[in-house]
């Protein structure tokens, strides 16, 4: 019997577990990358973000993996902490769809429902059916997982030491709060453990107030996976992490002082208990959700109380492409000519950072030049979609010779994003290698990037200004930078030929300076772009 018991718990607990995760990723990837999508796209505000959040979680079954998302797109920049509350606030209530589903008790129809299943998800060749097959695979072995369960557990629902077990966790709140907590940090997901709680209650081992106590403890314990996932990223990634923590203990706090009158209202939901405990599960986060989002400001100040220090904020969105500009092309050009000012800046920093990083053997400067790459090309993505689009209207001359100058421009500050990454790299192996340059090589180093920072001014002047003088200033100065450039390659041969550098870093010189003139070049590039074809007169209109 013992081991029928092990092997049943065991087995059953698998399948359940693995229905879920089948369940999730058959969804998930009939969406593709549709969930990321509309995650940043409709989360403008808390009450959208709430709606989101849950819908999201409903599909993917996993207010932990919603959240992780949540807490990415934070750290990349791509949302903000309070626009984050309102998905974390949505997740918590839509994890709750799982209990809901399996109080449905079909374990009747589990085998049919995989047999189904099977059939789309082999023989379908539309990724549509193909995956939804994978989603009713899932969704007939977490029943048939937990009927196994339940099955080799029912037997010792007569027996008095394990009826004797389970009254001790009825009648202890806090012991059902830790329990629940624990298991759900073991197995990372809150829908397990109240899954399992689900079966328990359905044979009578547990009643409905030792089943809330232990859901409470469930929603603390998913916490777990979002808190691993936050350590290294940014401050506000932490911090909304720190928030969806706050968010279940508060909320676990509220309903054990007000548990037995809730648990009491409860009863009343439904005469089946399993339905009672998925009612309770949801009817918990709804009341959370609702007393929160009033006080989503203060809610977020609490926060960076707890988790205190200066972020960096770099902005992976665009700012200025408003849709309904693309009507008026030459106020979307503006708009447009905006973004790449803000590429240019954002370019321009990551090669400051890069270069400080190298000189100065500072790797902690280098910990968001990644960042920044990916918030350059979210804006190149934005920018020449904006401009294709722009494309499709009725253009003058003037507009139509700007799209082309403004689309290379574009393409020119991406890749000298890609660059500042190979700086920071040839940074890293300099610093890991603790690999020394000569006091010659540093001056020489510093010259070219004093040229590179001169150039990038001159060329933001240009594209922020239309101006053909600071256009030409960035020409003037490619000059130097090419003289240079042959001249330290030089002096690099005459130190190797003294024996005064060491092989190592002379690759990593000659890499630097390499890089640095390809810089140059694009630059040179975004100039030429002003001076022959961005420059144009706009003629006011009369009043």
């Amino acid at each position: 019997m013992n081991k029928e018991l092990i092997f049943g718990l065991f087995g059953g607990l698998g399948l359940f577990i693995y229905g879920i995760h089948l369940m999730g990723d058959g969804l998930q990837r009939v969406a593709g990358d549709r969930f990321r999508n509309i995650l940043k796209a409709l989360t403008s505000n808390v009450f959208k973000g709430v709606l989101v959040g849950a819908g999201i979680t409903a599909l993917i079954q996993s207010s932990s993996a919603t959240t992780v998302m949540v807490v990415g797109f934070v750290n990349a920049g791509l949302m903000t902490l309070t626009q984050s509350l309102g998905v974390i606030f949505g997740a918590n209530v839509g994890t709750t769809i799982t209990a809901q589903i399996i109080a449905f008790k079909l374990t009747d129809y589990a085998l049919p429902i995989i047999g189904v299943g099977m059939v789309l998800n082999i023989f379908s060749k539309k990724r549509f059916w193909k995956f939804l097959g994978l989603f009713l695979l899932g969704f007939g072995i977490l029943f048939l997982g937990l009927n196994i369960m339940t099955s080799v557990v029912k037997p010792f629902a007569n027996d008095p030491a394990v009826i004797n077990a389970f009254v001790s966790i009825n009648n202890r709140v806090l012991y059902g709060v830790l329990i629940g907590a624990a298991i759900t940090a073991l197995v990372q997901s809150s829908s397990v453990t109240v899954g399992i709680i689900l079966g328990l209650v359905s044979i009578g081992l547990i009643s409905i107030e030792g089943a809330i106590p232990i859901i409470l403890g469930a929603n603390i314990g998913t916490c777990a996976t979002v808190m691993i996932a936050s350590i290294g990223t940014s401050i506000s990634a932490r911090r909304a992490a720190i928030a969806h923590l706050l968010y279940n203990i508060i909320g676990a706090a509220l309903f054990l002082i007000i548990l037995k009158p809730f648990t009491l209202f409860i009863t009343h939901t439904s005469s089946d208990a399993v339905r009672q405990c998925a009612n309770a599960h949801t009817i918990m986060k709804i009341i959370e959700t609702c007393i929160y989002l009033p006080f989503v400001g203060l809610f977020a100040k609490v926060v960076k109380k707890i988790v205190p220090g200066k972020e960096l904020i770099i902005e992976a969105g665009p700012k200025y492409l408003e849709k309904h500009l693309i009507s008026t092309p030459i106020f979307a050009l503006d708009a447009a000519t905006k973004e790449l000012v803000r590429m240019a800046d954002q370019a321009k920093e990551m090669v400051n950072e890069a270069a400080t990083g190298f000189l100065d053997l500072n790797e902690k400067i280098l910990k968001n030049l990644p960042k920044r790459e990916e918030a350059l090309d979210s804006l190149q993505e934005a920018v020449t979609n904006y401009l294709v689009l722009l494309t499709q209207r009725d253009l003058s001359e003037e507009e139509s010779r700007r799209i082309p100058a403004l689309l290379h421009s574009v393409n020119d500050i991406e890749r000298i994003g890609d660059h500042s990454e190979n700086l920071m790299e040839l940074a890293i192996r300099r610093i890991d290698g603790n690999l020394p340059l000569t006091k010659s090589a540093v001056i020489e180093i510093k010259a070219m990037h004093d040229k590179i920072d001169a150039m990038s001014d001159s060329a933001i002047k240009a594209l922020n200004t239309n101006s053909t003088e600071e256009a030409e200033k960035v020409l003037e100065i490619e000059k130097d930078v090419n003289f240079l450039t042959e001249k330290f390659r030089q002096n690099h041969i005459d130190r190797l030929g003294k024996g005064e550098c060491n092989v190592r870093s002379g690759i990593l010189f000659l890499d630097m300076i390499s890089n640095f003139e390809k810089i140059g070049d694009h630059l040179t590039n975004v100039a030429q772009a002003v001076i022959g074809r961005l420059q144009w007169n706009a003629k006011k209109p009369t009043t």
